[in-house]
Order: structure tokens, then sequence, then C-alpha cells
């Protein structure tokens, strides 16, 4: 007999979220965390804005919209400090070449409307010369860090048991069902198992900036239209990036991402030309070949789960992520059509 109903392999924001649902339904649950540099819940910027994330696809756009909603239940139930704010989005069009993308955003997006420039750099003084600027002040932002936190400390409180350490062959997972939650590192566990998931990592380097002489509280998000973000904090500081990088499994912080960053928060943002450096974060995103999350059975494996595959939108999509696939586990009718999601997609293209 197993000594575990469920073995979650990952701790970042989506295995923490799957865990703490699984002990929520009385399901007896280990959490196995090797503590990887670059893992990208550390990292993340923490922008939550489904209602501006828009894409043509179905699917996708209802997950968005769900993430949202869960965020809202979950949040009360959690101990500790988030990092949460609703603090609401700026999405700024710089340059003619921006409107076409400016545009289909503003059409899309419920909720919002839009600003003249003069009132956009009202909320945010940084700001440079502007074409157009729509608000959406239902936007939030949440740490990474503080979220994953809460989320352990509430599965810990319900019984999850926490191991700081690898899995190196299934035998280790002495579990009746097993979830990979495993961010870039995915596809590597499922090879343990003889799946092949086209997953893997996307580094972004994010560069922290204090600026004293501001009330970063009072921020919204900026999001530049083809460009980079910038998101406030409450401590005189604002997260801005961030880069995309097919460069493996490095964490590093380089000079060219660097320069990027730079170079593109200044151009949006020209005010923050007098910030000082605080801190520079990398994360390795887990980028799926379609560009959508992975989430369900492994083909074949009917008792081992993926959860991956989010992207840069992991922060956002994590929770509800975790609630889908610890639903799977459990046999629960799922709250959406994993469908699109599930990873025998990959398969079914072979």
């Amino acid at each position: 007999m197993s000594t575990f109903d469920a073995a979650v392999v990952g701790a970042g924001i989506v295995g923490a979220a799957a865990a703490l649902e699984l002990a929520r339904a009385g399901a007896r649950t280990v959490l196995f965390d090797r503590a990887d540099r670059g893992r990208a819940t550390a990292a993340g910027a923490g922008i939550l804005s489904p209602e501006t994330s828009h894409r043509d696809d179905p699917a996708w756009s209802e997950l968005m919209h769900a993430a949202g909603r869960h965020y809202d239940a979950l949040l009360p139930s959690l101990p500790g400090d988030t990092g949460w704010a609703r603090c609401g989005i700026l999405e700024v069009a710089t340059r003619d070449s921006d409107l076409p993308a400016w545009e289909w955003i503003a059409e899309h997006a419920s909720g919002g409307h839009e600003i003249t420039p003069q009132d956009a750099r009202g909320m945010c003084p940084v700001l440079g010369d502007l074409v157009r600027a729509f608000h959406h002040p239902g936007a939030a932002r949440v740490d990474g860090r503080l979220m994953s936190a809460a989320l352990l400390a509430a599965a810990a409180a319900l019984g999850v048991e926490v191991r700081n350490e690898s899995v190196d062959d299934r035998r280790t997972l002495d579990a009746r069902a097993v979830v990979i939650a495993g961010g870039a590192w995915t596809s590597e566990l499922a090879q343990l198992l003889g799946v092949s998931l086209p997953v893997g990592p996307v580094r972004g380097q994010i560069m922290h900036l204090a600026v004293g002489e501001y009330d970063t509280a009072s921020w919204p998000i900026v999001q530049a239209v083809y460009g980079h973000y910038m998101v406030p904090w409450d401590d005189a500081r604002v997260a801005v990036g961030a880069t995309v990088e097919d460069e493996g499994y490095s964490p590093d912080v380089t000079a060219h991402g660097m320069q990027e960053i730079l170079r593109e928060a200044l151009r949006v943002m020209p005010g923050l030309a007098r910030a000082t450096l605080r801190e520079v974060r990398v994360g390795l995103r887990p980028w799926s070949a379609d560009d959508l999350p992975v989430i369900g059975a492994l083909p074949g494996n009917d008792n081992v789960f993926a959860c991956t595959g989010h992207g840069a939108n992991g922060l956002l999509l994590g929770p509800i992520s975790g609630k889908l696939v610890a639903d799977a586990v459990l046999g629960n009718a799922p709250m959406l059509d994993l469908a699109p999601f599930s990873p025998g997609r990959f398969s079914a293209r072979a």
C-alpha cells in the first residue's frame, strides 16, 4: 500500500498550489523540491491582468479569466503577506507602429478605458511621450516568493509533508498518484517515466530599481506594446523587464540582458534615469512548444500528471492550474475543458 495518496514534484507556485488543493480534499500528500536556481516563481514580475492578456483562442481566454476569479477566492484563505495589490495597469503605445496592437488590446479588454497621455503621466510620472494609453483598474500584482510561501504554509498546516530532495526514479515516489510540477525541468522528470514533453526553459532577466524620490505604492503597472513592463512595489521599488532568451538552463545575469532592459525601460520611462540598482532576478520560464500550458495525465501513465508550460504567465496561472490538476488527480469534474492543455496533444501530432 502506498504511503501517500499523492506526490507533487516541484514547490514553485504551481506545485505548492496543487499540494494545497490535494490536502484540502483530504489526500495524504508529499511535496518534493530540490530548489533549482532560476525557478521562475522566485523571479517573476507578478502581473495579474487576465483582462488585458488576450489571444484569439477561446480556451486560453477562459483559463485566464478563471485564473483571476480563482485568485479572488483563494487569497483570503492564505496566511501572511502575498504582496498582492490591485494597482491597475496602463497599456501604452509609444510609437505609431504600436497602434495596431494597442487597438487590438483596447478592443478586447473588458472593464478598462482609454485615457489621455497626460492622465497616464499623472498616474506614473516617470513616463515619457505617449501616443495612446489604456487604463485597466482591475489589474493586480503579486510577489511570487511570498505567494508560494503562503501556499506552502497553508499546505503544511493541512499535513502536507515537504521533502527538500530530488526525485531520481519512480521508486522514490511512494504514492498512488504523482503530479510533476517541475517548471522548466518538467520534461526531464517526465523522461524518467518514458514520456517526452516539449517544454523547456526561456530565460527572463528582471531588474529591480530603487526610486526613493517617488511614492511607487500609488503607481499602476505599465506595459508597453511590443516592449517591456514596469511593476511598482510599496517600498520605493519598481521591477522592469524582462528579457526573453533561449539560453538553456543558465540562470546568469548578462551585460546584454541588462543593456536591453535599461534601453527599453528608459525609452518608455525616462524618469527612471536616476534610479539605482537594487537587485536582478533571473527566472527560467517553462515554455511549451505551442505556447499553451500542459495540464493533465501523461500518455500511458494514468496516475502521473503534468502541470507546466505556463511561459510568462506562471504567477497568474499557477494557482488555477494547481486546482485543475488536483481535481484531475482526485477524479473530480474539471472546472474547465482541459482537452486543449492535455499532454497527449503532443503525442497526437507525432
